[in-house]
């Protein structure tokens, strides 16, 4: 668009070159179709909104992964972040761009005010300079006439040339003569006082015109400031758009790169920590046989005392034997899992990730190839270095670091009571404050929370398994 001089002191917007990213641009374009309209300023509550579901996005990516290396998770969470920045980022760039216009349309309007300005003072100026000529004949002329007719001591001989008449007269004649000559002197003394009086007019015209030109020429300045800041503010945007494109490109390849590494090391995570499962299922159900054999063999021993008793008494064989079966069944039943009575091993930490199957987040990739994975503890939010108690009392059978990605880990055995065993187990902690073997009571110490292991964050992963399979602690504590 062409532009108009804006005078002295008025400098001319700069013009943004063309971006040199028109690929990136492509991209941003068919990511982001449809949020090319303009919506509602955002209010600080809006982008605290915005930023939160950001952070719980990039959380979720991290759960999904958990136990895969560190590097991998935070490279996931990353993407998935700048993803869900992509959409606002060209929103504000598209919020930007609008304002530049917004800001050039001002600065050429304000240009044509200006130019219309300065054309009106040179209009005036002009006239003032005309009328200033006119003023000058008048004067002139009125001067000649008094002069003459001093000098001649009435009339002025050659009054005729003067009035514009060629020929001489009588005394009549003269004395008409002489009054056209004072109309004359009258009409010039009129004119006169007119014109200064315009000229009066066209000065003060010209003061609020060169005032009008002076304020036109400040808001033109500012005109210029704010065309300028929102050009800058404009090019910081589109290097953000730029920088987000680029890096969820980098990221994304990364990761797609990486796929067949990460996929073997789920793989062989979940070899490592299915044989810490069977470890844990076989340790439980030999500890339950040995509780069901010893309740057998209680129940075979008042059986047999019931039998001895019931004969003693001259019941019948029948009746005595049905008590003695009756004793053996109700022996192994298993009884609540409520019965140990599992304390929260932390005190005051909130739970940020519960238990359960969690699906792949949309937009993420997929590495375990089902869609998910199943969560089997749940987390606690404790800064690292905090007390872990022992929920229970029980055997540690576990105190040191697993190459199954939970870094260094305590597991409890809690035995067998009422026909449930329950082994609890504590992933990520900084150090342990127990060894293998170890009785430990309930709210004993026995490690402290951190960050070990394919971990990303300081936290607690705790576990519990019932008879042999992982269930939800929730339903324990």
């Amino acid at each position: 668009m062409h532009k108009r001089a804006l005078g002295p002191g008025v400098r001319q917007p700069q013009v943004g070159g063309r971006s040199r990213r028109a690929a990136g641009a492509a991209v941003v374009v068919a990511l982001l179709a449809g949020l090319c309209a303009s919506g509602p300023a955002a209010t600080a509550d809006d982008l605290d909104d915005k930023q939160s579901q950001l952070n719980q996005r990039a959380q979720e990516v991290q759960q999904n992964l958990e136990f895969l290396d560190g590097r991998i998770r935070q490279t996931a969470a990353d993407l998935a972040t700048y993803q869900g920045q992509l959409p606002g980022a060209q929103q504000a760039l598209l919020d930007a761009q609008s304002r530049v216009t917004a800001a050039t349309n001002e600065v050429n309007a304000l240009a044509v005010r200006v130019d219309a300005a300065q054309q009106n003072k040179a209009k005036i100026t002009a006239q003032i300079e005309t009328d200033r000529g006119k003023m000058d004949s008048t004067k002139k002329l009125i001067g000649e006439i008094a002069s003459e007719a001093y000098m001649s001591g009435g009339v002025p001989s050659n009054l005729s040339l003067m009035l514009g008449s060629g020929e001489g007269g009588s005394l009549t004649s003269s004395l008409d003569l002489a009054d056209q000559v004072m109309e004359s002197q009258n009409a010039a003394l009129t004119q006169l006082s007119q014109q200064s009086a315009a000229n009066v007019n066209s000065e003060a015209r010209l003061a609020a015109v060169e005032s009008e030109i002076k304020e036109l020429k400040a808001l033109a300045d500012e005109a210029l400031r704010k065309e300028q800041a929102a050009r800058d503010d404009a090019a910081a945007k589109k290097a953000a758009v730029d920088k987000l494109i680029d890096d969820t490109s980098r990221l994304s390849k990364e990761l797609e790169a990486a796929k067949p590494a990460i996929q073997k090391q789920i793989a062989d995570l979940k070899t490592q920590q299915d044989q810490v499962a069977a470890e844990i299922a076989e340790r439980d159900r030999r500890l339950r046989e040995a509780w069901e054999a010893e309740q057998r063999r209680i129940a075979e021993q008042r059986a047999e005392e019931a039998r001895q008793a019931a004969l003693a008494a001259g019941q019948a064989r029948a009746a005595a034997e049905a008590a003695a079966q009756s004793a053996r069944d109700n022996a192994v039943r298993p009884g609540s899992p409520s019965a140990f009575g599992l304390a929260n091993p932390f005190r005051g930490i909130p739970i940020t990730s519960g238990f359960g199957w969690r699906a792949t987040p949309p937009g993420s990739i997929d590495f375990y190839g089902t869609g998910g994975y199943m969560h089997t503890g749940i987390d606690f939010g404790a800064p690292c270095g905090t007390p872990v108690y022992a929920p229970a009392a029980g055997t540690v059978t576990t105190a040191g670091w697993l190459n199954n990605g939970g870094g260094n880990t305590v597991m409890i055995s809690h035995g067998v009571v009422q026909g449930n065993s329950l082994t609890t187990v504590f992933y990520h902690n900084t150090s342990v404050a127990v060894s293998p073997g170890q009785y430990v009571s309930q709210g004993q110490l026995i490690a402290y929370s951190g960050t070990t292991g394919n971990s990303t964050g300081c936290h607690s992963h705790f576990e519990t398994w019932l008879n042999g399979s992982p269930v939800d602690p929730m339903g324990l504590l």
